[in-house]
């Protein structure tokens, strides 16, 4: 039985998962960073902003374009709360960085950090809140690139 964005297994009509890209070969990617490297890269070597839910990592990887379109890397500790809250968590973002994917430069990296009040804002404001945060941050930290 498919699953969609309306169904009651997603009461905040958010549905399953992020598209998928096809990449060469016939692998499916998602444009997401995976490896502990890749996230350290962007830690060390990006530029941060920063709200009461989210800290968002940029890095812009234009010295080598291994891959299209930004990829996107969540961090969810556990102080963030129990597993059903985390992943609640990581699908919003996911979901709200899909809706701005078209407007993110192709060649960067981003990590969103969640803090320990995103989870009262899924919880009080659902998709809506957590696309207004993410949106928010993304215009400060692509006006701050813009000025390197």
């Amino acid at each position: 039985m498919p699953e969609d964005a309306g169904s009651a297994a997603s009461p905040d009509g958010v549905g399953k998962a992020t598209p998928t890209r096809a990449s060469a070969g016939g692998k499916r990617r998602r444009g997401r960073l995976s490896r502990s490297g890749e996230f350290d890269r962007v830690y060390r070597q990006g530029r941060s902003v920063a709200n009461r839910w989210l800290v968002l990592y940029v890095f812009s990887r234009a010295e080598r374009p291994d891959h299209d379109g930004p990829r996107l890397g969540l961090s969810v500790s556990r102080k963030v709360g129990g597993a059903v809250e985390r992943n609640r968590v990581k699908r919003l973002l996911r979901v709200a960085f899909a809706a701005a994917v078209e407007q993110l430069p192709a060649d960067h990296d981003f990590v969103v950090v969640a803090r320990v009040p995103a989870a009262e804002l899924s919880e009080q404001r659902g998709l809506a809140g957590v696309r207004e945060a993410l949106d928010d941050l993304l215009a400060r930290a692509l006006e701050l690139s813009a000025r390197r």
